[in-house]
């Protein structure tokens, strides 16, 4: 077990996700004496975070990367592997159990108007988790939920606003103040700021920055957004058909990417300077199916740096200090 895993407050250890295909398809294979096919979602993915660390979680859209998250809090169940919170293994939990764990595991989620329940006020939505999961008497309750508006940066005349009355950056700030009512140690933000537009979101994660140091949060921070990336994350685990490819700390991974995916994810973010030309590395085709998936090398069909060694199978390895990659060529 590597020795970081050791400190960690949350280490994934081969988690797997696959979603059985139902319908004709399945009843198909099952007549022909196949075993039903899946949908391989996520596919032994491993990683771990430290207290106080945001890990980034990037990779293109289909990836995996938001049902590692739901996985990791058991929103929807893992098919296989393991999932550790500083001495608990969530994944062996029983109800009661787990919902004991949720005050310190909480989760901010992509669209911040389908996250809101429209019947309930901006008040009683922050108020919600502290009647669930804490012991705080009503009054006590109020003068929280007062106190976590301020904390990111909502008046106390909006606590009797419904989610119909705010505007979308409002709507998101009132999502990171029902995540962190309860004081958790873990959150997950999955594309918090995708919905936002440019300034909304810069400010969005300034704040998320402004938090995690001053209550002491651990963040895993799934993205598109790569600049985002750039300046919340202190490490990047990068995703690619539902494994991990490549796994460093920000500045390295920015500076000296390895894995050919992740060289191509980087090459197509844009410059803001128009004198600069960056080399382009292209993928061919399309994403395969993660029902169908190639062996070996996940990416070799694409790849312009394939060789037949691409073909075997392929595992993430350390080629630097706390630096992995999964390539047979690096």
């Amino acid at each position: 077990m590597p020795s970081r895993w050791r400190v960690a407050l949350l280490s994934v250890e081969g988690l797997v996700k696959h979603f059985p295909l139902g319908g004709a398809r399945a009843w198909l294979d099952r007549l022909g004496g196949q075993a039903p096919r899946s949908v391989r979602a996520v596919d032994g993915v491993s990683f771990a975070v430290a207290p106080g660390e945001t890990l980034g979680l990037v990779g293109e859209s289909g990836c995996g990367k938001s049902t590692v998250a739901r996985s990791i809090l058991r929103l929807v169940e893992p098919t296989a592997g393991r999932v550790t919170f500083g001495d608990v293994n969530l994944t062996t939990l029983s109800a009661e159990p787990l919902r004991r764990q949720r005050r310190d595991l909480q989760m901010v989620f992509q669209d911040p108007t389908a996250s809101l329940n429209p019947r309930l006020s901006v008040g009683r939505t922050v108020e919600e988790p502290l009647r669930r999961h804490t012991t705080l008497g009503t009054g006590e309750r109020r003068a929280r939920v007062a106190e976590v508006l301020a904390q990111v940066g909502l008046g106390p005349e909006l606590a009797g606003r419904y989610s119909h009355e705010l505007s979308g950056g409002q709507r998101q700030r009132v999502n990171f103040a029902r995540a962190i009512a309860t004081r958790p140690r873990f959150v997950v933000l999955d594309e918090p700021t995708s919905a936002l537009d440019v300034s909304l979101r810069a400010r969005a994660i300034l704040l998320l920055d402004e938090l995690r140091a001053t209550l002491g949060m651990t963040y895993l921070f799934i993205s598109h957004d790569l600049a985002s990336v750039k300046y919340l994350a202190h490490r990047v685990a990068v995703m690619y058909l539902g494994t991990i490819v490549e796994e460093a700390s920000t500045a390295e991974l920015f500076a000296r990417p390895l894995h050919p995916y992740t060289r191509a994810l980087l090459s197509a973010v844009p410059v803001p300077d128009p004198d600069v030309r960056r080399a382009r590395i292209v993928l061919a085709g399309e994403v395969p199916s993660p029902i169908d998936i190639p062996g070996g090398c996940r990416l070799r069909g694409r790849c312009p740096l394939a060789q037949p060694v691409c073909a075997e199978p392929v595992t993430l390895r350390e080629v630097a200090p706390a630096h992995r990659v999964a390539c047979h060529l690096v």
